[in-house]
């Protein structure tokens, strides 16, 4: 069996995570990418998403052609990083852990699951293999509109695995929310508010009473609700006319996103009847959710690769969407699983080497026979 060269691993992941690769401007790490795929032998193509997806980087399809009486498999993960994630300076801790210098965010989200990816490839290629289908996606930060902008005709594997999360390889998220956006915006009446504040209508109040009618954060088990915009600027003598707010539902059941998203645009509904406000609104559905069951034979699969590793399996629940979400929509089954990756999204984000290497042996197990 095929062995990870770990010090090979954090050092592509050093060298990348230095690629500035911000969602939306993640050309020069595409670039990269394409030429390292090649590399390691893969043919290798890009599509052209840059007006839809608004981005200068591209989706990478990289194929490494292996045993055609071997399943083939498609491994995923995302190269755009979020803010700020301009000149990460890492460095390799005592810890075991990999780090930023603090100002910056490290980038392992998700570039550990990108090197975990080619590290395997590169492990297994001169190998027995089943052919692997890579795919890195551009955007998935904004919404996963690398993956929505995917051209599917290319992909023939009908089984992914998505290194996108925490913990190890042997987490592996079987079920994950769909997510709702509502973008409510408030028209009340001007007026001036020392002289006759009575003949204005306050968007401020109005938006203010219908969110304290609202269950928010936490709903349930399986429910979250946020609101990221209240925006209402205006000088102080004059009633407010105008407010906009930005809310998000997600839910592992598709019955409980739609009830919570009412909820929401009932609450504004009514608030603004209270005032006499008018009520505009806007409800995208981002992505919708997924459900696999134990049984689903890649779980299988990666059940046994876990456990090959000396890793403890276990599927788990998410409340956070990845591209597993858009593929299982589109006639692949996939899932998500840990790649070391710790308090992402912010200036302390850490990766653990262990887990990152360990996920790559998982890999490796997964794709020989």
């Amino acid at each position: 069996m095929s062995k990870i060269d770990r010090e090979a691993l954090v050092e592509r992941l050093l060298r990348y995570v230095q690629i500035d690769s911000e969602t939306g401007d993640e050309g020069e790490m595409a670039r990269r990418l394409e030429e390292d795929f090649r590399a390691l032998g893969c043919v290798v193509t890009t599509d052209d998403v840059h007006e839809a997806a608004q981005t200068t980087g591209s989706n990478i399809y990289a194929t490494l052609p292996g045993d055609p009486s071997l399943e083939p498999l498609m491994l995923s993960a995302h190269m755009d990083t979020v803010i700020p994630g301009k000149g990460v300076r890492p460095r390799v801790c005592e810890d075991g852990y990999i780090r930023s210098d603090g100002s910056t965010v490290l980038g392992g989200d998700d570039k550990a699951g990108v090197c975990a990816i080619m590290e395997a490839m590169k492990a297994v290629s001169a190998t027995t293999h089943r052919t692997v289908e890579a795919v890195i996606t551009v955007r998935e930060e904004s919404g996963l509109v690398g993956a929505k902008n995917l051209d599917y005709s290319r992909i023939h594997a009908k089984k992914a695995v998505v290194l996108d999360t925490g913990g190890t390889g042997g987490d592996i998220i079987t079920r994950a929310p769909g997510q709702n956006k509502i973008v409510a915006v408030i028209h009340g009446k001007k007026a001036h508010a020392g002289s006759s504040p009575e003949k204005g209508i306050s968007a401020i109040q109005a938006a203010a009473h219908g969110v304290a009618a609202m269950n928010l954060l936490r709903v349930d088990e399986e429910t979250t609700c946020n609101i990221g915009t209240f925006m209402a600027e205006g000088p102080t003598n004059i009633v407010n006319a105008t407010a906009r707010l930005v809310l998000e539902v997600r839910s592992r059941s598709e019955e409980k996103l739609e009830a919570q998203t009412k909820h929401l645009v009932d609450c504004f509904e009514e608030a603004c009847r209270k005032f006499g406000a008018q009520l505009e609104t806007e409800v995208t559905t981002s992505y919708l959710g997924f459900s696999l069951s134990e049984e689903e034979p890649l779980v299988q699969w990666l059940f046994q690769a876990a456990r090959e590793v000396g890793l403890e399996p276990k599927t788990v629940g998410s409340g956070g969407g990845s591209d597993a979400n858009i593929y299982n929509r589109h006639g692949i089954t996939a899932v998500n699983i840990g790649v070391g990756m710790e308090k992402v999204h912010t200036t302390e984000e850490q990766l653990s080497i262990k887990d990152m290497t360990n996920t790559a042996e998982m890999i490796c197990r997964l794709l020989q026979p």
